[in-house]
């Protein structure tokens, strides 16, 4: 069977990679999570003692499927129904502070990098993809990968807009102005 992340079982394999991260130096939680409401529409914080890992961990398993991932979508991904009383709820997006403290803590960590291209946000980088690919789960049933066709994932190095020297132009995927 093909071991890729979508054959993984998302509650047994978010926990077991918040339990991997918890091993890491660059994930710390910061003394003001423990007080902090995790968006608008919530009451009161996360309960949860695991919450930053695990919403870490989510974070991870989301850049890993989707590739190139904002603050703002991820905003949208953890977002809820407000409750308005009288009124009818309404969605509200999640907090974008933890959800960027936990990107830059990744980066720290090697784990995730900026993309500065046409699509803004960021992406896992190989030792990220070696991190999720090396959490061992079991696997959902009834899934039959054999007939599915992936598009294998290639890392350029050249992602970054860069700046010609001398001439002030910019080069976007090996396009230069004016030539």
């Amino acid at each position: 069977m093909v071991n890729t992340i979508y054959a993984k079982d998302p509650v047994k394999f978010v926990p077991a990679l918040a339990e991997a991260l918890k091993g890491m130096e660059e994930f710390e939680v910061p003394e003001w999570a423990t007080f902090t409401k995790s968006g608008v529409s919530r009451e009161r914080p996360p309960t949860s003692d695991d919450f930053w890992y695990t919403r870490a961990a989510s974070i991870l398993r989301q850049l890993y499927i989707k590739g190139v991932v904002g603050v703002g979508r991820l905003r949208s991904r953890y977002g809820s129904k407000q409750d308005r009383g009288g009124k009818g709820s309404k969605f509200k997006k999640s907090g974008g502070k933890i959800i960027r403290v936990i990107l830059q803590q990744a980066e720290l960590a090697g784990l995730v990098e900026k993309v500065l291209r046409v699509q803004h946000g960021r992406r896992l980088t190989a030792k990220g993809r070696e991190l999720l690919d090396s959490i061992e789960v079991e696997t959902k049933d009834g899934l039959n990968f054999e007939t599915v066709k992936t598009n294998p994932v290639e890392f350029v190095q050249e992602d970054v807009l860069e700046s010609q020297e001398g001439e002030g132009k910019e080069v976007v995927e090996g396009v230069s102005d004016g030539e």
